[in-house]
């Protein structure tokens, strides 16, 4: 029959928990051994580590010292033996350092592809280090640098903050304005109206022919851009007479000018701020500009991972902080005037005055050119134009737009009739090593032999621009676009350029080559027209946001709501942007 014996039990009499030293048996053999504590950040691998030597704290292979955290190789998966942290009762001391000797004391060879190898390990026939300084890898190698060896270089001076500075709105929200909507950007994009081809009303203005010459211009055979005085008219719509008379006989429900409808319907590409101003009249609506606003003047590489930066605001909470500001010519300001006048003084120049070829008259003289005016007029035609917005045949919501053409294309047909209408930008370099160049190669040594190098990341660093400028020649009916090339004489001047070559692409295929849907577009025009006819007589605002606002509702980002970029509709009153202070303080600045 089985049986079981209790084991002897030591009582305390202390009343302590646990037996007496004194009522310890004898055969316990270790109860000296103090307790071996260890640290959290130790691993729970093994419980002593034999070969562990505490005073060195290393391990030898061949010769060489090897680290017990990393291994024999320099792995980092090695297991830290367990109570490493602190002293440990278990270490093994060696006695007798003296009968320790090495076994290999050989260098070993380098590996096939390795830093001294031809291999992978750096690139054939090139230095380690690149132009600017930092060290560069070849295909699986290595750099020391960090984040040199990711795509887009090394990070600069305060990279993770510049995602998230804030930006000024381009109009000062004041507390008193009702906000009326918000619309995020990704509701935007989902809209979609099919719009039927437009009724031309009337037409204004002269055209010259344009140049051919500028179409064979190359890197070699660059051309100066030289200043030309000519008067060329941005009006904002309220202030344009024809729309005024084209108001007064009901042609339209909704009155806007291209430049305005453009940026309309590129918003959700758009990252600056913009406003556009919204007066509601009866039964009509114009959509209006600010003098000085931001439809005046054009951007350079807004859409880039790291866009050109006005100084930043000193930190009130640190005043001694010194941040490196950026060159004066090369500031976001000082390049959207840059290229505001290269704009100008491309389209001048790029067409012929003097006949032959004749310059072409529309049915009606410029309507903004007065009889006191005496320098001469540029090349402008502008074209009055009603687009349909109606769903359904019921539905009377029509627009009247104020389009325009620079220029013509000699024998591409009658342009009175709408044949060989063009238009003209220009894009411009100012330097590729400066702080928001956004990666684009230098022009000089790669527009004519990698041209679609540079076409790529133009449209990237520039996709809302290039955007509203394929629309605003789709809505004038233009066939072609010619797209200039135009680059500093020397990085460090902007005063003087040169013409280094000329792009056509027809309007349409360029349009889709950006993946510009004008069916969206019309979709935003039409969503923006419907918020505001249903509003009743009075001023409006809308604004886009400059920064991104926080949506708890959106499920983009894993469900857990994302930073939007959103527009919001405002109410204002009558005597908003009225003798505009800001405007003119820009007018002063902009003159020099």
């Amino acid at each position: 029959m089985a049986s079981f014996s209790l084991p002897p039990i030591h009582d305390n009499p202390d009343g302590s928990w646990g037996p007496s030293s004194s009522n310890l048996p004898e055969t316990f053999k270790f109860k000296d051994i103090p307790y071996a504590p260890y640290s959290k950040s130790d691993k729970l691998g093994r419980f002593a580590d034999w070969n562990d030597i505490s005073g060195d704290n290393r391990q030898t292979v061949s010769g060489a010292a090897v680290n017990p955290r990393t291994g024999p190789r320099g792995r980092r998966d090695a297991v830290q033996a367990f109570g490493s942290g602190l002293p440990s009762a278990f270490a093994f001391q060696v006695e007798d350092e003296s009968s320790f000797s090495l076994v290999d004391n050989k260098t070993g060879a380098p590996r096939r592809g390795g830093a001294f190898g031809r291999g992978r390990g750096t690139t054939r026939g090139s230095t380690p280090y690149n132009a600017r300084g930092s060290q560069r890898g070849g295909r699986g190698g290595f750099t020391n640098n960090r984040g040199a060896g990711q795509r887009g270089g090394r990070r600069g001076w305060r990279d993770w903050d510049k995602n998230n500075r804030t930006r000024e709105s381009s109009v000062a929200i004041d507390p008193s304005w009702q906000m009326l909507e918000e619309i995020e950007f990704h509701r935007l994009a989902k809209l979609r109206l099919e719009v039927d081809e437009p009724e031309e009303i009337e037409a204004y203005g002269r055209l010259y022919p344009y140049n051919k010459a500028y179409d064979r211009i190359t890197t070699k055979t660059e051309r100066p851009l030289q200043p030309v005085d000519r008067i060329k008219y941005n009006t904002t719509t309220s202030d344009d007479p024809i729309i005024q008379q084209l108001a007064s006989k009901g042609t339209a429900a909704i009155y806007a000018t291209d430049v305005i409808l453009s940026v309309l319907m590129c918003a959700p590409r758009s990252v600056y701020p913009w406003d556009i101003v919204i007066v509601r009249e009866g039964d009509k609506v114009f959509f209006d500009k600010r003098d000085g606003g931001p439809f005046d003047t054009v951007t350079v590489n807004e859409n880039a991972a790291d866009p050109p930066q006005d100084p930043t605001a000193p930190n009130p909470s640190n005043p001694n902080e010194r941040t490196p500001e950026p060159s004066s010519i090369n500031t976001a300001t000082s390049l959207s005037l840059e290229a505001t006048y290269i704009n100008q003084n491309f389209g001048f120049q790029s067409v012929i005055e003097a006949p032959p070829p004749p310059a072409i008259e529309f049915e009606k003289p410029n309507p903004f050119y007065g009889p006191d005016e005496t320098e001469p007029l540029a090349s402008c035609g502008y074209r009055y134009r009603v687009f349909d917005l109606g769903i359904t045949e019921d539905e009377n919501i029509k627009i009247c737009v104020r389009t325009e053409v620079d220029a013509y294309l000699p024998g591409q047909g009658n342009p009175l009739q709408g044949q060989g209408l063009i238009t003209v930008r220009a894009l411009n370099e100012f330097d590729p090593r400066a702080p928001g160049a956004g990666g684009a190669p230098d022009w000089r040594s790669k527009l004519d032999s990698q041209r679609g190098a540079v076409v790529a990341t133009e449209m990237k660093n520039n996709s809302c621009k290039l955007a509203k400028w394929s629309v605003q020649s789709v809505l004038a009916g233009a066939e072609q676009m010619k797209i200039g090339y135009v680059s500093r004489a020397n990085p460090r001047d902007n005063t003087r350029h040169v013409i280094l070559s000329t792009a056509s692409m027809r309007s349409l295929d360029f349009a889709a080559q950006l993946n510009v849907s004008l069916a969206n577009g019309w979709g935003i025009v039409r969503t923006v027209a419907d918020l505001c006819l249903k509003m009743p007589e009075g001023k409006y605002v809308l604004v886009k946001d400059p920064n991104k606002v926080w949506c708890p509702l959106c499920f983009l980002d894993r469900g857990a709501g994302a930073l939007l970029p959103v527009i919001r509709l405002y109410a204002v009153p009558f005597s908003a942007f009225v003798g505009d202070e800001e405007g003119a303080a820009f007018d002063e600045e902009a003159e020099p």
